[in-house]
């Protein structure tokens, strides 16, 4: 049974599409058969993330407008056989996605077989998140340890309870992950960002996962491959794991959440 995963958050540049990248590239790894929609059109991002910018020739919109067929559209990625993209488009407005066209996209995408569908959602409340978020049966809510990030994270929990199909229909509501990212165990204990507990003490939600601050991060965005399958052996991508592992199910500790403070000889010698 296929499932349809928003990747979400309020505010933007909180890591949504490296997210989404890492995420979808891990359920992959898995061995899933595996889709990631960009719904962030007149922008489109992903494809940058994912390596396959320049074999864009129809995208997520020329198929809803019947301009393409799904299967000319989809761009399978370079490095995994059981992972295929979706880009948005570059040229149109984000009023250019319908509900109904949406309804059908994902529903081609079960048929075809895949087993996950992630929705790679634009920042805000615009018509480009409201649609990632509509179809979706679980959410993973992105946010960074800070007040007005995590303010804007609990108005798309609102959202996602209010407008999505499920809660239309009067089904079981989407289930909702937190994801917090560019976290900095330091900067918590110096006060300079919110803590897992206070960011929990406003959003409770299940915490799915932490992934640290890195410059990693932006190494892998610049080589086109996903943290996750970039550097395996780093924090982040180690992190990024974790969190496509306890989604499967996997019970993990949370891991790149304590500040360790330095030795004296590290102190001694500038380690």
């Amino acid at each position: 049974m296929s499932r349809v995963i928003v990747v979400t958050s309020g505010k933007g540049g909180v890591g949504k599409t490296t997210t989404s990248a890492s995420f979808a590239t891990g359920l992959a790894m898995k061995g899933h058969k595996t889709v990631v929609i960009d719904f962030d059109v007149g922008l489109r991002n992903l494809d940058l993330i994912m390596g396959c910018e320049r074999r864009v020739v129809y995208d997520f919109v020329n198929v809803i407008h019947g301009e393409a067929s799904l299967n000319q559209a989809l761009i399978k990625d370079k490095n995994l056989e059981n992972l295929f993209i979706l880009p948005a488009s570059q040229t149109r407005d984000k009023d250019a996605l319908t509900k109904e066209g949406v309804a059908k996209v994902i529903e081609d995408l079960k048929t075809m077989g895949f087993e996950y569908i992630v929705c790679d959602s634009p920042a805000g409340i615009e018509t480009g998140a409201l649609m990632a978020l509509y179809f979706a049966d679980d959410a993973l809510v992105v946010t960074n340890p800070e007040v007005s990030s995590v303010r804007d994270s609990d108005r798309i929990l609102g959202i996602l309870q209010a407008k999505s199909k499920r809660a239309e229909e009067g089904a079981d509501p989407v289930k909702t992950f937190l994801v917090i990212t560019r976290y900095n165990p330091k900067r918590v204990e110096d006060g300079e960002m919110l803590s897992i507990e206070d960011i929990n003490d406003i959003l409770h939600i299940n915490l799915i996962g932490v992934t640290p601050e890195s410059s990693d991060i932006l190494q892998a965005s610049n080589t086109g491959v996903p943290v996750i399958l970039h550097m395996k052996e780093s924090d982040v991508a180690q992190a990024y794991s974790d969190i496509v592992d306890r989604y499967l199910g996997k019970e993990l500790p949370l891991r790149f959440t304590e500040y360790v403070k330095p030795s004296f000889l590290k102190k001694l010698f500038g380690g």
